[in-house]
């Protein structure tokens, strides 16, 4: 069975089937790409806990940025974030986001209890 958690008529934050929760993709509000990742990852873990996860339980990330000269910013605040012996399957690059001040969006997958 799937499980939509607020669902509107674009999206659901939150999809879950089969052990595994699909999180929609988080920004960030800040001047800098280290303070959109903390606030963005910050969004990830109250979904994370809202679909049943955890960092522990992730699975794979799909990060975007709006500048791949922001890529150790992101790295800085994703390491220390991300618990050791934990790190999820990982792809990033630079895409156009939806509003010209957004540095990064994070998507996750995780598997949930």
């Amino acid at each position: 069975m799937i499980e939509r958690i607020e669902t509107n008529a674009r999206a659901s934050k939150i999809v879950k089937y089969n052990g595994v929760a699909y999180l929609t993709g988080q920004v960030g509000e800040g001047a800098t790409i280290q303070d959109q990742t903390k606030e963005c990852l910050s969004r990830v873990d109250a979904l994370l806990s809202q679909a049943g996860s955890s960092r522990e339980k992730m699975l794979r990330a799909t990060i975007w940025l709006a500048d791949m000269s922001d890529f150790n910013g992101l790295n800085e605040v994703w390491n220390a974030w991300v618990p050791e012996g934990f790190a999820p399957a990982r792809a990033c690059g630079e895409a156009k986001l939806a509003r010209p001040e957004l540095k990064v969006e994070i998507i996750i997958d995780a598997a949930y209890d």
